[in-house]
């Protein structure tokens, strides 16, 4: 597996996630990028036993891009109080089908999750377990159909840009699960992770780290100034 170092000390590991890679070991049994870093680390820097790596968030698995782990339980606990805390800034990139009538926007939506077959659904408010989910976009680019989008989660629902963005009826280009209607058997889901800032856990300093979506269609119908 090739993964990408973007940025390493004593307590953070930022990589960028190959797609269609799961970021822990789920029943596929498929190698998963957590145990993949354990064991790097582990090769790296010669210990004699298990290297210490904390998962504190998530990426689906078909998307890729910006990850931070830590490397130490204080960093661990800090980067996960910040994250409830809503104190970490992510910020995507995604290719839908479609053309959004405004060029920003902040989209609110009540999610809720059927558990048995992994798949979420927008929902009325006072439904039970639903949780609201908030997302900021701005449109980059039009081109074909399509438009680049770049967003701002301000909460991390699971698979929230992509419900969000598919009831609206822009479904993620490549997005099998909630873009079925429009996308092919085999097109790569056109999400990226693309800036994860956190608070350094010992420093008193901001940790910005980019990744760059590959440059293959659709990604490459723009040219790379939206970095």
């Amino acid at each position: 597996m090739n993964v990408p170092i973007l940025y390493e000390d004593n307590h953070l590991l930022f990589v960028e996630k190959p797609v269609n890679v799961p970021v822990q070991e789920d029943r596929s049994k498929d190698q998963d990028l957590l145990s993949f870093l354990k064991e790097d680390l582990k090769v790296r820097y010669q210990k004699p036993g298990d290297a210490y790596l904390a998962l504190v968030h998530r990426l689906d698995r078909p998307v890729g891009g910006v990850m931070v782990f830590s490397k130490t339980s204080k960093a661990a606990s800090r980067l996960s109080d910040a994250i409830r805390r809503k104190a970490v800034d992510k910020k995507y990139l995604a290719v839908v089908r479609g053309n959004p009538s405004k060029n920003h926007d902040v989209l609110e939506d009540y999610l809720v999750k059927d558990k048995r077959n992994n798949k979420v659904y927008t929902a009325h408010p006072n439904t039970k377990k639903a949780k609201k989910a908030v997302l900021e976009y701005e449109v980059i680019g039009k081109k074909k159909g399509l438009s680049l989008l770049s967003i701002n989660l301000h909460t991390g629902r699971p698979h929230q840009i992509r419900v969000q963005l598919s009831a609206r009826n822009w479904p993620l280009y490549g997005d099998q699960k909630y873009g079925e209607q429009c996308n092919q058997p085999g097109q790569q889901i056109a999400l990226w992770s693309q800036t994860l800032a956190v608070d350094h856990p010992t420093k008193n300093e901001e940790i910005k780290i980019n990744s760059q979506p590959p440059n293959h269609y659709p990604w490459n119908l723009w040219d790379r100034r939206y970095a």
